[in-house]
């Protein structure tokens, strides 16, 4: 929600200040608001569009876990888990105000490998309690 409000808060007052009329934005195929806004205002959109991708599997994974650890007996990889979900959480907060304000590629690359690892591993936990392994 933080990057949404952020998103318009950056970006309706430079369509404004542009004098985009967002309907020939919907008319013409061609028209980009990257092609007419800053790169700097685009960024917490691209930012925005990119929290609908990969948290998504993390969504997904945690309510598996919530619903797998729901019984009481399970606790084998709690811990972890906790603290991947959490690392996971916090590098996705990192990458999304790095992208948003200075948006050093490299950097966004490391933070998103970090947090991409830390999913695995969660996905790997939840693979391995559904199966019995753990």
């Amino acid at each position: 929600m933080v990057m949404w409000l952020w998103m318009y808060a950056a970006r309706l007052p430079a369509m404004s200040k542009a004098n985009i009329d967002p309907d020939s934005l919907a008319r013409d195929p061609a028209m980009s608001l990257d092609r007419v806004l800053p790169p700097d205002v685009q960024w917490k959109a691209h930012n925005f569009n990119h929290l609908h991708e990969a948290p998504t599997v993390f969504y997904a994974v945690m309510l598996g876990l919530a619903l797998l650890y729901s019984s009481g007996e399970l606790t084998a990889g709690l811990n972890i888990a906790t603290w991947l979900a959490w690392a996971y959480a916090g590098l996705r907060i990192v990458h999304s105000l790095v992208q948003a304000t200075i948006n050093k590629v490299a950097v966004r690359f490391v933070l998103f490998c970090l947090s991409q690892t830390a999913l695995s591993a969660l996905i790997l936990i939840a693979v391995l309690i559904a199966f019995g392994l753990i």
